[in-house]
């Protein structure tokens, strides 16, 4: 078998070098006062948990708004993904279009606002801010598409002495040839001493994606420090788990998640994706390190520390999706410092934090080969053995919904019809159509989990439902109509984030929602040619296509069905990437009335006791409004955002399909409270105090890749004031 490194995996799943890490101190002033909110998910290790208990069990059902703040510059396509930041009264968040914004924390109040993109219209997601601190000295950093900027927290102005004029160009320092290719920051980096860590999303088509550089930069001049190869160089660790030129044509293999720091021990963590092409690895035959591990580097150096692999040689998308959160666990009745890292799949890897060893264990074992021609899958993948699976990871004629006797027929009639073939999570994608369940969103998405240190309890949310996925060789006939070709091109390279039907509606409700297909009625020919030539906001350019693959997409999507046919010999077409086999998207799959095909619920909230290894409670999570009506129980739906647990005994989450913000019981589950806002909230809340008051605040932007209809507002919280 072509397997280049079962050896190495059975030999080392991982390694340990923690004897030779000296103990640091974070020098930089990260303020850790528990009144405020001043680290990207509240503080270095990713916990989401705050001390502050004003806002408790008792007294939640009483939270009122207290303001709105309208971000002004949401459309049709946007969301807002931003987990706000508060430092020394002052909220700092994120646009629908990647503004930077300062408001007065207890009034939402503007004091400034910087516009990366000079007035130009534009969507992103920038999920948040670093702080940082030297003196009088106050910074703000953050990603808005190929650039990281710095700006002065009081002013919201460049600082110019950092990079190029204030910012540093992410493409810069990638180490491949051609066109600068997409890569972007939407995710805080973390600070250690004197340096900027920091992450990269990359594209993720068969056609030259980035690679996914960890790279250090000088906190004050922007100057690059380290970088570590997430797909190792010759000479490299982890260089033979791949073919010998992968390092030059693969991408991927990024920590798009974020990472978390134990300051104490100087060490980064993170989460890693899969390598470009998802699909189809015949041309990166091996398990594929680092893609798809977890991951610690030594924060001074940018050395590996040790790395856990969670799937190898991904076929099915399966990034970990988020960092990894600190937790401390218990062992032999002993505490141990770990990290938890969430997946697409359900699994939560519970590692030491030293050494990279799984605290309860984990077990290779065998799955299912793949029958595509060229490809050379994994014979095993890791199972933890604790915490048990937290969501449903296989899909038989059993799973097929009950909520109707009439839904349930027709769904068993779409598979037969379909031929759908059905089984376990890591079944691989052929020619066949295929259930995937978990999907590629998860399972568990960016947002990550939250931990409480004083009950060492771990929430986490996760979605449930089924899509299917199927792959097609990438030879094309002799002709071609130029929109079938235009198809092909957004089946392999726009159907994962645009998904693929022309229009698309909220199951449960009466509101139609944007995909792709429905550009031709928001733009013109000419304005989507110019952005496949130079991308928009979070749009990456797709200047690599030759003229006759954009003038393909644009027939597919402006649906002209020209109808000669084009010749395909000599046309040097560059979507496929050399890659002979694509997926030909992934799909939807639901009933006649929207709802997912599988059984409820849809998702749910999971706490999981770090003292044994064990689920605690799992309750649904979110609920379709027209189902309610009936008088249905809550189902769950899809969701997409993180949880904030408090020393008040609760856990608030937005993240749902039905646009409410709630607080759960975090001993019980029990739903206790609910906001209905105007957009759902696809991030994570943040809570904070000032002037003896609490405060929460959830981002409503709405539409992401659940494509609800899109929010422009951050609603903010608290009791009633006291007269």
């Amino acid at each position: 078998m072509p397997h280049s490194t079962l050896k190495l995996r059975l030999a080392l799943p991982f390694l340990c070098v923690a004897a030779l890490i000296p103990t640091y101190i974070l020098t930089a002033d990260q303020g850790d006062s528990q009144s405020e909110w001043r680290v990207y998910n509240g503080d270095w290790g990713g916990t989401k948990y705050s001390s502050l208990d004003q806002i408790n069990r008792s007294n939640v059902s009483q939270l009122e708004l207290v303001w709105r703040f309208r971000v002004g510059d949401s459309n049709s396509r946007s969301t807002i993904q931003c987990n706000p930041i508060v430092v020394n009264g002052v909220i700092y968040l994120a646009t629908s279009g990647q503004k930077a914004v300062a408001l007065k924390a207890d009034t939402g109040e503007k004091l400034w606002q910087f516009d990366p993109y000079g007035g130009k219209r534009a969507n992103g997601k920038s999920r948040g801010f670093t702080y940082w601190k030297d003196g009088d000295k106050e910074r703000l950093f953050y990603g808005a598409d190929h650039g990281h900027y710095c700006l002065d927290a009081q002013t919201g102005k460049l600082v110019e002495s950092f990079g190029n004029g204030g910012k540093i160009d992410l493409r810069e320092g990638l180490d491949v040839e051609g066109i600068l290719r997409y890569v972007s920051s939407r995710v805080p980096g973390v600070i250690y001493k004197d340096l900027l860590i920091l992450g990269v999303r990359v594209g993720e088509g068969p056609h030259q994606a980035s690679p996914g550089h960890v790279r250090a930069y000088d906190v004050r001049t922007g100057e690059r420090k380290w970088t570590f190869h997430t797909v190792p160089h010759p000479g490299e660790f982890g260089y033979e788990t791949w073919s010998p030129n992968s390092y030059k044509t693969v991408g991927g293999a990024n920590p798009w998640g974020g990472i978390t720091l134990d300051s104490e021990r100087g060490i980064v963590f993170m989460g890693t994706g899969s390598a470009t092409y998802d699909h189809w690895g015949g041309d990166r035959v091996g398990d594929n390190l680092f893609a798809n591990c977890v991951l610690a580097l030594d924060a001074e150096t940018g050395k590996r520390v040790w790395h856990f692999q969670t799937v190898h040689h991904d076929l099915w998308d399966f990034d970990l999706p988020a960092a990894p959160t600190l937790v401390t666990a218990i062992k032999d009745g002993k505490e141990v410092p770990a990290v938890a890292q969430p997946s697409k799949m359900g699994h939560m890897f519970v590692l030491h934090r030293e050494t990279g060893e799984p605290i309860w264990g984990v077990e290779e074992r065998p799955v299912p080969i793949s029958e595509i021609p060229g490809e050379y899958t994994s014979p095993t993948q890791p199972f933890p053995l604790k915490p048990p699976a937290y969501t449903k990871q296989s899909f038989s004629l059993d799973d097929v919904t009950d909520l109707s006797e009439e839904s349930r027929q027709f769904v068993l009639e779409k598979l037969k019809d379909m031929n759908m073939k059905l089984g376990d999570m890591f079944m691989p994608p052929g020619v066949q159509p295929s259930i995937m369940l978990p999907q590629f969103n998860g399972g568990s998405e960016w947002p990550g989990a939250a931990f409480d240190p004083e009950t060492r309890m771990l929430y986490i949310n996760s979605s449930n439902e089924a899509e299917w996925i199927s792959m097609e060789n990438a030879e094309l006939p002799e002709e071609i109509l130029l929109s079938n070709l235009g198809e092909k091109i957004y089946q392999s390279t726009c159907s994962n984030c645009h998904g693929f039907s022309t229009t698309k509606t909220f199951a449960g409700t009466d509101k139609p929602l944007p995909a792709l297909r429905t550009v031709k009625e928001r733009l013109t020919e000419d304005q989507v040619r110019s952005i496949l030539e130079n991308g928009q906001g979070q749009m990456p350019s797709f200047a690599l296509l030759t003229p006759v693959e954009r003038d393909g997409l644009v027939d597919f999507l402006f649906e002209k069905n020209n109808p000669e046919p084009i010749a395909t010999e000599g046309l040097n077409l560059s979507f496929t990437g050399g890659i002979p086999w694509l997926s030909t998207g992934h799909h939807d799959l639901h009933d006649q009335d929207g709802y997912p095909i599988n059984k409820r619920p849809w998702g749910q909230l999971n706490a999981i006791d770090m003292n044994t290894g064990d689920i605690k409670w799992q309750v649904p999570l979110g609920t379709y409004p027209k189902l309610e009506a009936k008088g249905l129980p809550p189902t769950g739906t899809f969701n997409i955002g993180g949880p904030v647990v408090t020393a008040g005994g609760l856990i608030f989450i937005g993240a749902t399909k039905d646009e409410r913000f709630r607080a759960f019981d975090k001993e019980t589950g029990e739903e206790l409270w609910h906001y209905q806002m105007e957009g759902a909230g696809y991030a994570t809340p943040a809570t904070f105090e000032v002037d003896g008051r609490q405060y929460v605040v959830m981002a409503g932007g709405g539409g992401s890749i659940l494509q609800t209809r899109p929010g422009d507002s951050y609603y903010c919280f608290a009791l009633p004031a006291k007269d």
